[in-house]
């Protein structure tokens, strides 16, 4: 009569309903929050998108996986007969390709200032020592018993709070585990201003937060600049070759940017390109939580243990700064080793503003984005090693 030959309401499910509740909240924390907004935005509609009944963007099979895309001419068919959704499309030559987080990394390589890691090679140190949640998580996510350890390995790489190499590590060891973690991660990347003071606080004495640094870092030479991703990417290789795909995107992308002779290769790599890859991942991470998948007990302990491995991310990173004091004689400030956490620049701006609550003549942002950045290159690396121990 109107024109309705179905509906879809006698479809939905508590548990979808439930999910349009968490697909609200993603967006009302990106718009409202400004929390990662250009993730958790696109998060939030692809979560929408596949608990809808019979809107068919993302087709399941039996086993609870995304539907196989085949060839090209199967794929024409297969979306025509309603068995391959759009988003199978975008998971499986983006996702499950690993192109998507691959490429991302190119982009944010291309945006990447490695300045202050140079200047202070120290920081090196704290980014690994940052790693220690990592694999503390890693350990007590498969003593659970509820991991795999392919699974357990995907947890613990959220304490590295780096998106692309949580997302390419979970696409190559637990794909089914790729929406609830990726959504996790980004999620608490955006909350590391609320995680990290209360650990910082707690494992540093009002004086040591307010040691001095002077501001002038030490001026880095054009030619460091240049050789330096050259450097990190051939002794990375070597060292982890299963890492190589990430430090050579990261890599390449920061190249670009120090060569000052393909500005334009750099500028389009961070820039529009950057945002088109972040708007795929978002919408199609968010499509891999249906609410078969998502309502699970593993998804509850993965929002518990990701809390985990952020506390002894930064209290690695503390307690390295704190024992390298003991060997220097111009102290630092052992909130910087906090910032070994990689979550370019959230962490380096929480040591910032504790800094300076601690002592108003401290600017502790430059110093803190030494470690900032050397975990992102040291969550790389971690994410090699896993991946070649258990692949």
């Amino acid at each position: 009569m109107f024109g309705l030959y179905e509906t879809a309401f006698g479809a939905l499910t508590w548990g979808n309903i439930l999910m349009f509740l968490v697909a609200g909240l993603m967006i009302y924390l990106g718009i409202a929050r400004k929390m990662e907004p250009i993730l958790l935005v696109p998060i939030g509609v692809g979560i929408f998108m596949v608990n809808l009944p019979y809107a068919g963007l993302m087709i399941y099979n039996p086993e609870g996986f995304p539907a196989e895309v085949g060839s090209l001419s199967e794929l024409i068919k297969s979306i025509g007969d309603g068995k391959i959704g759009l988003l199978n499309v975008l998971y499986t030559y983006g996702i499950e390709s690993e192109v998507i987080p691959l490429l991302i990394f190119l982009g944010v390589g291309a945006m990447t200032d490695f300045r202050p890691t140079i200047a202070r090679p120290i920081s090196f140190l704290f980014g690994a020592a940052a790693q220690i949640g990592v694999f503390v998580v890693f350990m007590i996510a498969y003593c659970t018993g509820w991991f795999t350890v392919n699974e357990a390995a995907c947890v613990g790489i959220i304490g590295g709070s780096d998106g692309p190499p949580t997302v390419f590590l979970t696409a190559a060891l637990a794909p089914g585990l790729l929406g609830p973690i990726t959504l996790v991660a980004y999620s608490y990347m955006a909350l590391v201003p609320v995680l990290q003071p209360p650990v910082i606080r707690l494992l540093t004495t009002k004086a040591q937060r307010a040691i001095f640094m002077k501001p002038q870092l030490r001026d880095v030479s054009n030619l460091e600049v240049i050789l330096f991703p050259l450097i990190i990417f051939i002794v990375a290789a070597l060292l982890v070759p299963k890492s190589t795909p990430l430090i050579g995107m990261f890599m390449f992308g920061n190249l670009l940017r120090t060569s000052r002779v393909t500005d334009r290769l750099a500028q389009a790599a961070g820039g529009v390109f950057l945002d088109v890859l972040t708007f795929l991942l978002g919408v199609t991470v968010g499509s891999l939580m249906p609410a078969s998948v998502f309502l699970q007990t593993q998804t509850l302990a993965i929002v518990g243990l990701a809390v985990v491995a952020f506390a002894f991310g930064t209290a690695g990173g503390v307690w390295t700064a704190q024992l390298t004091n003991l060997f220097l004689k111009t102290k630092i400030n052992p909130m910087i080793g906090a910032a070994g956490v990689s979550a370019i620049p959230m962490s380096a701006r929480v040591v910032q503003k504790m800094g300076q609550q601690a002592n108003p003549r401290n600017f502790l942002l430059m110093h803190a984005m030494g470690p900032n950045m050397a975990g992102a290159i040291g969550t790389s690396v971690v994410a090699g090693i896993l991946l070649g121990m258990l692949q």
